[in-house]
């Protein structure tokens, strides 16, 4: 039975798709449709296993640890980070950087879909609800436009390494619509072999013609949101998602060729307890997926309105998200995974983890990954360009971003400059985030008296931090294993424009 189901823009909002509820089993506390059950018992969870995932984090964290939790401080996916992005990096300026590529660069694309046709409540994208198609069209010749404007600009400079298609659901464009834009794509720029193409898919969205179009594009990565399968709290998040949809999908992208999948799963959601946790750990581990993405949920109401929705009370405490975040770890490991940087996880043999292990491994936007490309340019509102020279961040608003991007414009308004500063801080918070050290030898080798400056930090840090998050060892800067849930706090030591209380960010784990 095809039970791959698009949901249609002009489907009533409070439509859903039907799920049963299965429990009582020995070896697996299971909250999914009965034909997924044997998937689940086959792939050799056992009852010690899952008792072991119930128990969850070490109760005997020390107190100054325990005190951090609730800290507020930047996702470190950028450096500086976007809250001081200004003004003065403008479509001008953006316009310079591209021109200034050189012949041999590699570079990454990044498109953004502002459009999704339902809105879950948990998210902190840039996007908006449609029900119908006609804007998502009417934008989608503005991002034509764009890729154009910035192909003439960088004609016979960068070849293209990866693409990633964000939103947003961009599973949501139609088939022919998701194959212009891989056409446009590779008529526009230089792909180079092997370049890796991934795309955010949003189950609910898919049916054959979708999946189809996706290999068409050349897809090597899916990227499927999964968050949670319990139905109480997909309810309270506004994403009802059985596991048999997400199965459904996981087995096309894989009969058409795709070679890596992902699974995004979240902790800290409203309702989730331990148990649900371990719950929809267990049956993601059945799907075998390639990586694994555990997030803590961020609950950002002043931000993004609509998580006004949930309630506060709903949440689970810092302690408790701390413990769901460390029994979900625990169990992915306990499975084959190879635990990268804070929250992802791939087995031995993906490309994510021969990075990690071989001291490549980078963070962008999109979280950790092994390109190593210096230059990212990214598509549509909000979208955020990574250039030698620094970062730029197009405009927001959908309306006013097509304005510009008419007529061979481009649409940044926001950004900055790096200073020598701002790279050696920068590389610093990377290789914490990314290898949960940094080695004080390269540091200086690599920025000489910039980073001569930057030791005295470090080594006060080291010395004085009574939580003790970083510590000396020979040459090298170290996170101890019990305090890299607490690396976000670490990068925060070394970023020049972070004060306590005066930015609003998500918790610290």
């Amino acid at each position: 039975m095809n039970v791959l189901a698009h949901r249609h823009l002009d489907r009533p909002k409070d439509s859903m798709c039907p799920q049963s509820n299965i429990g009582g089993q020995e070896n697996v506390v299971a909250v999914c449709p009965g034909e997924a059950l044997t998937e689940i018992k086959a792939a050799g969870i056992q009852c010690g296993q899952y008792r072991a995932m119930q128990r969850g984090a070490n109760s005997d964290m020390r107190p100054e640890l325990v005190a951090r939790l609730g800290e507020n401080v930047p996702r470190y996916t950028s450096y500086p980070t976007t809250p001081h992005f200004h003004s003065g990096i403008d479509a001008a300026v953006c316009r310079d950087w591209l021109r200034a590529l050189d012949e041999g660069d590699e570079i990454s694309l990044y498109l953004h879909i502002p459009y999704c046709d339902k809105l879950c409540w948990f998210c902190a994208c840039h996007t908006k609800q449609t029900r119908h198609y006609e804007p998502v069209t009417t934008y989608l010749r503005s991002l034509h436009a764009e890729i154009a404007t910035v192909a003439g600009l960088v004609a016979g400079k960068g070849r293209v390494r990866a693409i990633h298609f964000g939103g947003g659901s961009p599973t949501m464009l139609k088939p022919e619509d998701m194959v212009a834009l891989g056409t446009a794509l590779r008529n526009s720029f230089s792909l180079l072999p092997g370049a890796k193409i991934s795309v955010e898919i949003e189950p609910n969205d898919m049916d054959d013609a979708r999946l189809d179009a996706l290999a068409e594009i050349g897809m090597t990565r899916a990227s499927l949101g999964v968050q949670d399968f319990d139905p109480k709290v997909q309810k309270a998040i506004n994403r009802e998602q059985s596991f048999l949809q997400t199965k459904t999908v996981v087995d096309g992208v894989r009969s058409r060729g795709v070679e890596s999948v992902n699974l995004d799963l979240l902790y800290g959601l409203p309702h989730q307890t331990r148990e649900s946790v371990a719950s929809t750990v267990t049956q993601a581990l059945t799907l075998e997926p390639d990586r694994i993405a555990l997030f803590g949920y961020a609950h950002v109401p002043w931000f993004k309105k609509h998580q006004t929705m949930i309630d506060d009370a709903w949440l689970p405490g810092p302690a408790e998200r701390f413990a769901q975040s460390q029994l979900a770890a625990q169990a992915i490991v306990d499975n084959g995974y190879e635990a990268i940087g804070l929250d992802h996880f791939a087995k031995p043999g993906d490309a994510l983890a021969i990075a990690a292990r071989a001291g490549t491994l980078h963070r962008n936007f999109q979280g950790y990954t092994e390109d190593r490309c210096e230059t990212l340019i990214g598509f549509g509102p909000s979208s955020i360009s990574k250039f030698r020279q620094g970062y730029a961040q197009n405009m927001p608003s959908t309306t006013e971003y097509g304005r510009m991007v008419a007529d061979g414009g481009l649409a940044a308004v926001r950004g900055i400059a790096f200073s020598d500063d701002d790279r050696v801080r920068g590389w610093i918070i990377e290789r914490l985030m990314c290898d949960f050290g940094f080695s004080a030898i390269e540091l200086v080798e690599r920025f000489g008296e910039a980073g001569q400056r930057l030791l005295a930090k470090a080594s006060s840090t080291a010395l004085h931090d009574p939580a003790r998050l970083l510590e000396l060892d020979g040459d090298r800067f170290v996170v101890p294993a019990e305090s890299r849930p607490f690396v976000r706090s670490i990068a925060a030591k070394f970023d020049k424009y972070f004060e306590t209380g005066k930015a609003r960010h998500s918790v610290a784990v």
